[in-house]
């Protein structure tokens, strides 16, 4: 072999071996910076009245999926489901049947919802746990 050669061949090894090229380290740092969500659901569905006009009584049905950054926390929001589930009961009783049924309105409950759940959850745990909130079954009536 050429000395030229030897020398790229040293200098390639070199450069593989060094800590800078090392393909799983970028891995092991690229998984503790990127979130691993997981999701809880609130099992069996809500289902519960909401605010109309007249005698009529308005039902509504949801299923609850709740999103979290660390999938260490689904045991934590688990224990607080209880918890959960009647602030959303409660913030949905309180709703008018126009924001019920309307798309912006139900936009603004799942907001509503999210925010106070994770109110709750920080006074409970000290940490915010919640990354998101969704309605992933919204039947009225």
């Amino acid at each position: 072999m050429s000395s030229k050669l030897k020398t790229l061949c040293a200098g390639c090894l070199l450069l593989l071996t060094s800590p800078l090229f090392m393909p799983s380290a970028f891995a092991e740092e690229a998984a503790e910076i990127t979130p691993q969500y997981s999701y809880y659901t609130l099992e069996p569905d809500i289902t519960t009245n909401y605010v109309t006009q007249g005698k009529k009584i308005g039902y509504l049905r949801l299923q609850v999926d709740l999103m979290v950054a660390d999938p260490a926390n689904i045991k934590e929001v688990e224990h607080h489901a209880p918890l959960i589930r009647d602030a959303i009961i409660s913030i949905i009783g309180q709703q008018p049947e126009a924001k019920i049924k309307s798309l912006a309105g139900r936009e603004a409950i799942r907001q509503a919802c999210l925010n106070r759940v994770n109110e709750l959850l920080i006074m409970e745990t000290n940490k915010k746990l919640l990354t998101e909130l969704l309605f992933t079954k919204y039947l009225y009536q």
